[in-house]
């Protein structure tokens, strides 16, 4: 498996979400539930309907470590949901695969719309279904160092692991390099 990395600057962010938009309500609202909520892209995909209509939390078992999230769900992504959702049934996959009746979204075509979407706008880094979730971190933590509650989100045991996970230890590591000045 690659490596995939945040989107470090929020006005990309903003402009990778618009540009889907306008391309498609239902993949602008999977990248917003993913910068909003860091879930992974497999329980992103696995949210149907009832999970979110009339709903102030997503409360979902992680398929990954099978551990319950109870996720407040903010007010921009309500409004986003809430339009979404007007005319779909309770028993519908959020994001429904176009190919198949009732199925949702494969990772593969989520990373597909993802890829396409980051290299649009010049983000040559990885990216990934991880992005999201990455970019989520990394721009929390920017804004407020909260490092203890990042790994809680996370599931992480150590800080060090949920830095080198949103990538701040590699931007540490590219300052480092940055400013070595040995032989000048």
């Amino acid at each position: 498996m690659n490596t995939v990395e945040p989107i470090r600057d929020k006005a990309v962010v903003k402009d990778i979400h618009d540009y889907l938009k306008e391309k498609s309500t239902r993949n602008a609202l999977m990248f917003a539930i993913g910068i909003y909520t860091g879930l992974r892209i497999s329980d992103i995909l696995q949210l149907r309907v009832r999970d979110v209509r009339n709903k102030e939390f997503i409360c979902t078992r992680e398929m990954k470590t099978r551990k319950e999230k109870r996720i407040l769900i903010n007010k921009y992504i309500r409004f986003q949901i809430d339009e979404f959702i007007l005319n779909k049934k309770d028993f519908e996959y959020l994001f429904k695969s176009p190919k198949k009746p009732n199925a949702p979204l494969s990772r593969q075509q989520a990373y597909n719309i993802l890829t396409d979407a980051a290299k649009r706008f010049g983000v040559n880094e990885a990216v990934g279904c991880h992005t999201l979730r990455k970019t989520f971190g990394y721009l929390t933590y920017q804004k407020n160092k909260d490092v203890a509650m990042l790994m809680d989100i996370f599931n992480h045991s150590d800080p060090n692991i949920t830095l080198r996970y949103i990538g701040v230890n590699q931007d540490t590591k590219n300052k480092v390099y940055k400013e070595v000045d040995i032989l000048e």
